[in-house]
């Protein structure tokens, strides 16, 4: 091939359907290129990813992933091919249109891989079926339409129930199920909004779902990677379904000939590389349909990748280049060619990771269209360990099938029948309450062989909860009966936890699944340790892919015991709060120990990471991140040190248990984490060092808030004790707000108190990202947040440098850091959020970890503060950089990405909870441009005329003043409701009066005129939380997200935008690679 530079286009920020799995993609397809010589361009605004990182692509653009921008990059760099199968939906999507505009053949671009005719044969329904008709391959009967009238008549014929999916779409995206017409008007409008073409098809409700990763090579050599059984029947979307691999319910005969089919289609359809294909399957006739095909890497491309070991994106990007499987090796055994068909040892189990709690008013049914924010996967020797050990790893407070807390259910029937996010403990909950295995497979449509080995569990469970407890700690008075079923319960993958929780019920206490764990280590029930070889040991393999089983004699590698270890332990499932940023961080710090000669050894359970990927360290446990399995592998490895400070909050949670059992921690000792992480102890330290902090107490009954409230007045920040990322915080501006969340939120009690803050209006927020070393900071980012105070830092928009903080500001902002670092004696990362109003500056927090800013400020100083602090945890030396953010002559700016249009029902406001699923970073010379660039790649569109302006209080109105005329100025149309239309005519700016969902006799309706598709874009501000006002606002703001037109909901953000988009034109944004700054 005589390509000397190939063009890549990744996903852009993470969100709801398209998360970090094309990170993971990318990062091994850039990589294979790379090998070859050939030159890499990446366009992808997400600065948090791996494959942003410096030497993975020659040239990074972090513009937004769209036909306008990477035209210009093509102009520019002049690439000879393209790639477009790494970047998910998005860059599918946009190579469609750049094809169908004449883009590639006006600069002489090939797509390289599955040829753009292919693509667009799986992508268009109608072609799709035509396809399949031709090779008399059974499809699901659908009829696609391009209007609303003929979806009526189109149902009519199929006959109801059907199903509605939006063509072009990810993840589900505007699809779900009707029963009746009424049902499809509402739910069609819906999918209109996101695509031209709406397909209407028959639903196929409660046959199994079956999916098979198959490549092909230019030469039509094919194999298929891995089958997998969904454990949800269809009807629940793949990413909202716990997956099995291998499929463990059908025969052989079955897989066979669905495999044999699969490779009929890669055949006929003509896709080079990797593709994934979904079947529906009905096990009593034995009849099947083919759902989809996706001709790219998918999110079960990357579960497929991690459960066989088999490089999937690696091998499909090397196949675009032109080669043949029989020229590939490998990469994860080394010895065998890439045309061997990985075989299984051992079950994987998929299970996705929701955080509906978070929003307000959300529906928590799943089905058709995707809500899950994050999966992990599980892997053991039986289905039985593997789905109690994902169920752990999701990180909902769960410690497997059994021995939860009593989960509250007023009628199982129905929870069976209608899947929510709770659905596996509802399973659960109905077979200890006496349902039958036929009663729940009538109501669930789950196989039975599935059921059959749940209901297992719970009976160990029953037998465990019968045992007394052994009085001699090592068991010396329990006999053979006892030790067995102790054996056969860690073989059914029950925790310490769940073991200690049977056996003392109500008198269990901290220290039970210690004891549980000493007992079995007597008793000599220990797991071993296993490696993936993607052949069933049939081969010898080299493979450093580990998980921990009991389901097992000895162990499969060799443990050194020569102090060369370092352990990081990874962040875990992707949810709101804790994502893909974590994933850079633990991968840096895997490099930096490499690279400095010591043995890496990563613990994660994610299967969309770049951490988890085969070549990124010496060894990768592909296991739990909890108390009883760190303490196994750290009892094997027995490691140098373990680092817990890149993995977000989880490894840091690990600190204080870790060090009790005398585990090195690198870096800050687990004394000051506690400290930082304890309000008490950290407030204290606060007023001994003479630091301000905004006031607060924590309260244990009603009269008491009341009596706080009286002295520092409202507006305050109420958070119930224990929450994660502000989940369950609220600022209340008045009595009537407090009473009803309190009521809403906790029942306030000595048990639970609450912690109330004042809350301080119209402040900024400025965060410190730093790297310190026993105390003395090396290395520091200052930031500031575009919007005030009041939005989480998580969903704020971040700018870097700062560009509008006082120098006194800056200057106490670094003497507090100092003094906070010294007094903490912290080693390696950490990031301490502030309050600046006027010169008055106060502590919000602390936290002794890398925080979620930590690859913008570094990707944008090019100074890798996690390997500076990598390289300080190891004891090595470290020079302070010679250059700061205050001599940058460019800016960055982190904008939040957000899923709404997936959460049906949620209300789209910002505030003290976080929302956001993703982030873009772009860099720009001035503000303005980096705002522009920065908004557009999280989905905005600059509006064609109309707008919509509701705006919030009088001081929100004032300051939207400025932003409002420059609108008029530039000839858009401006709607407004009734305080903001008054507003704008006593200071001389024409606006047309709308009205508001409640004033029902009066026209025009503002909601009609969103309906029409007659507004461009929304500006609600939502002037305070008192139930009415809240409606009004809630309709309108949520019907912009379901008829997608953009939506702003802070006034600072709402300001900054328009004030860019009517400042500069979008041709006049400057095409400049990362590498030009």
């Amino acid at each position: 091939m005589k390509i000397d530079k190939i063009l890549v286009l990744g996903s852009g920020a993470l969100k709801i359907g398209e998360a970090g799995e094309f990170d993971y993609s990318g990062s091994q397809a850039l990589k294979a290129i790379r090998e070859e010589g050939i030159g890499t361009v990446l366009i992808n605004p997400n600065i948090a990813t791996v494959q942003t990182s410096e030497g993975v692509a020659d040239t990074v653009y972090f513009l937004p992933v769209t036909p306008f921008f990477v035209e210009r990059v093509i102009k520019k760099e002049r690439p000879g091919g393209i790639l477009l199968a790494f970047g998910g939906q998005t860059a599918l999507n946009c190579g469609v249109e750049l094809y169908r505009g004449g883009v590639f053949e006006k600069y002489g671009v090939e797509v390289l891989g599955t040829p753009i005719q292919a693509i667009m044969e799986t992508e268009d329904r109608d072609l799709f079926v035509r396809k399949l008709n031709q090779i008399n391959i059974k499809t699901i009967r659908s009829i696609a339409v391009n209007s609303l009238e003929d979806a009526k008549v189109a149902a009519q014929n199929l006959g109801y129930p059907v199903i509605l999916r939006a063509a072009y779409a990810l993840g589900g995206l505007g699809s779900g199920f009707c029963d009746n017409q009424k049902e499809l008007v509402a739910l069609a409008e819906k999918s209109f909004a996101f695509s031209s073409q709406v397909l209407v098809e028959k639903s196929l409700k409660g046959w199994k779902e079956i999916e098979y990763e198959v490549v092909r090579d230019k030469y039509d050599n094919c194999i298929t990677v891995c089958n997998m059984e969904n454990f949800d029947p269809l009807g629940i979307h793949t990413g909202e379904s716990i997956v099995v691999a291998p499929t463990q319910t059908l025969n052989n005969k079955e897989c066979q000939h669905l495999r044999e089919m699969a490779i009929k289609i890669i055949r006929h359809i003509g896709i080079v590389g990797e593709c994934n294909i979904q079947y529906a399957f009905d096990v009593a006739s034995e009849d099947y349909r083919v759902i989809e095909v996706n001709a790219r890497l998918s999110r079960s491309s990357a579960l497929a990748s991690k459960a066989t070991g088999y490089p999937l994106a690696f091998v499909a990007a090397k196949l675009a280049l032109g080669y043949g499987l029989h020229e590939l090796k490998n990469s994860v055994t080394r010895t065998t060619p890439a045309f061997f068909e990985p075989a299984l040892d051992y079950v994987v189990c998929k299970i996705p990771r929701w955080d509906l709690g978070k929003f307000q008013g959300i529906a928590k049914e799943i089905g058709s269209s995707m809500k899950s924010v994050g999966e992990v996967m599980a892997i053991g020797r039986t289905f039985e360990e593997t789905i109690q050990k994902g169920l752990r790893m999701i990180g909902q407070g769960m410690h497997g099938f059994v021995e939860n807390r009593d989960l509250v259910i007023e009628d199982i029937d129905k929870a069976l029948r209608e899947p929510t996010d709770m659905r596996i403990f509802v399973l659960s909950k109905a077979m200890q309450a006496g349902y039958t295995l036929n009663q729940i497979y009538d109501l669930t449509k789950i196989d039975r062989w599935f059921l059959q080995k749940l209901m297992e569990i719970i009976e160990t469970g029953k037998k465990l909860e019968k045992l007394s407890p052994p009085s001699d700690p090592e068991g010396k008075d329990w006999g053979d009966e006892e030790k067995n079923l102790l054996y056969l319960a860690k073989r059914q993958g029950f925790s310490d936890f769940q073991i200690a929780r049977a056996l003392w019920k109500k008198k269990m206490t901290q220290e039970s699944p210690l004891q549980v764990r000493r007992l079995r280590k007597a008793l000599g029930i220990t797991p071993v340790v296993k490696q993936i070889d993607t052949l069933a040991a049939e081969y010898p393999a080299k493979t450093n892919y580990l998980y921990l089983t009991y389901g097992g004699r000895e162990h499969d590698i060799d443990y050194e015991k020569d102090d060369r270890s370092i352990v990081v332990l990874g962040s875990g499932a992707y949810r709101i709060g804790s994502s893909v940023e974590f994933d850079w961080c633990g991968v840096q710090a895997l490099l930096t120990i490499r690279r400095e000669g010591w043995r890496s050894v990563m613990i994660n359970y994610n299967p969309e990471t770049v951490s988890t990927d085969y070549d990124m360290c010496d060894r990768l446990y592909f296991d739990e991140l909890t108390n009883e399995r760190v303490m196994d592998i750290v009892e094997l490895e027995t490691p140098k040190g373990v680092i817990l400070s890149t993995g977000g909050q989880i490894p840091n949670n690990l600190a204080v248990i870790l060090d009790k059992q005398q585990v090195p921690i690198l870096g800050t000792s687990a004394r000051y984490i506690d400290n930082a992480e304890d309000r008490h102890k950290f407030s204290a330290m606060l007023d001994r060092i003479g630091v301000d902090q905004p006031r607060w107490k924590e309260l244990s009954s009603m009269r008491d808030v009341e009596a706080f409230v009286r002295e520092v007045g409202f507006p305050i920040l109420v958070r119930p004790s224990y929450v994660l990322s502000g989940a369950a915080m609220n600022v209340c501006s008045n009595l009537e707000e407090m009473e009803r969340f309190l009521k809403l939120a906790a029942n306030v009690s000595k048990q639970h108190p609450v912690v109330v803050s004042q809350f301080i209006e119209h402040a900024k927020e400025v965060e410190m990202d730093a790297v310190a070393r026993d105390g003395e900071i090396i290395a520091y980012a200052i930031s500031e947040h575009v919007e005030f105070a009041g939005v989480h830092s998580g969903d704020a928009t971040i700018q870097f440098p700062p560009q509008k903080l006082y120098v006194e500001t800056v200057r106490r902002i670094k003497r507090i850091s100092r003094q906070i670092a010294r007094e903490l004696h912290i080693s390696g990362p950490f990031n301490i959020q502030y309050l600046a109003k006027g010169n008055e500056i106060k502590v919000i927090e602390c936290n002794l970890r890398a925080s979620r800013s930590f690859p913008f400020v570094s990707k944008v100083l090019k100074i890798n503060f996690i390997e500076m602090a990598t390289r300080i945890m190891l004891g090595l030396d470290v020079e302070r950089p010679e250059k700061n953010e205050f001599d940058l002559d460019y800016v960055g700016i982190k904008a939040s990405q957000f899923s709404f249009n997936r959460l049906q029902k949620a209300d789209p406001v910002l505030g003290v909870d976080m929302a956001s699923t993703g982030e873009v970073g772009c860099i720009a010379e001035d503000t303005l441009e980096a705002i522009l660039i920065s908004m557009l790649a999280v989905g905005y569109r600059i509006p064609a005329r109309n707008i919509l302006l509701s705006t919030g209080t009088s001081r929100q109105k004032v300051d939207m003043l400025n932003a409002t005329a420059l609108l008029h100025q530039k000839g858009y149309q401006l709607y407004a409701t009734g305080g903001t239309h008054r507003f704008l005519k006593e200071n001389g700016i024409p606006s047309h009066r709308v009205y508001w969902p409640s004033e029902t006799e009066k026209h025009p309706q503002a909601l009609d005129m969103l309906h029409h598709k007659e507004i461009d874009l929304v500006v609600n501000i939502p002037r305070n939380l008192t139930s009415g006002e809240l409606d009004n606002g809630y309709k309108i703001r949520r019907a912009a997200i379901d008829l997608n037109i953009p939506l702003l909901t802070n006034v600072r953000l709402a300001d900054a935008f328009i004030t860019a988009f009517c400042s500069l034109s979008v041709e006049d944004i400057q095409i400049r690679s990362w590498q030009e700054y």
